[in-house]
């Protein structure tokens, strides 16, 4: 997990919420008890909020051709590898191996967020978060969720959007 500094801790914020406020942008925390025993933690995230799985994205770190990459994906489906590596222009895509993803993005799975990573990966975020006002993302701890607009998290991620996620 990423140290976190004098201010973020006096905070009380995570990377993802400090560089959301840094960057000035309008977003709304939303804590929850997360619970260990819960199979998803997107749906778990979803239904303690009591927002549409649709609204709420999972953030999954995979490999394509060699080089992490970020993949945000509504909680309610899953992942097309073949979709990311060509969204990239890549040719394949494996998930990464997940002990990879927490040293290099700062965050421990099931808490790893889009923003305020430790090592800026390439994103990509699925088209699908355009037809909503606001979507959620990890905060970048298991229980903690960011609600903010597609819009804001593409800008600030840089990410490329584009239809990556699959019922």
């Amino acid at each position: 997990m990423a140290k976190k500094s004098k201010k973020q801790t006096q905070a009380g914020g995570t990377p993802a919420t400090v560089a959301l406020t840094a960057a000035g942008v309008a977003y709304t925390v939303h804590a929850y008890d997360h619970d260990p025993g819960h199979p998803s933690y997107g749906e778990e995230a979803a239904e303690a909020m009591g927002v549409s799985p649709d609204r709420v994205f999972k953030t999954l770190v995979a490999d394509v051709d060699g080089a992490l990459t970020v993949a945000v994906v509504p909680v309610a489906g899953s992942l097309d590898l073949k979709a990311l590596a060509t969204a990239v222009g890549g040719k394949r895509a494996a998930m990464a191996d997940p002990a990879l993803a927490e040293r290099t993005t700062g965050y421990v799975r099931g808490g790893i967020s889009p923003l305020g990573q430790r090592k800026k990966l390439r994103t990509v975020l699925d088209a699908s978060a355009s037809a909503h006002g606001t979507i959620c993302v990890s905060a970048g701890r298991r229980g903690l969720e960011v609600e903010l607009s597609p819009g804001d998290l593409t800008t600030l991620t840089q990410a490329v959007l584009a239809p990556i996620g699959r019922a």
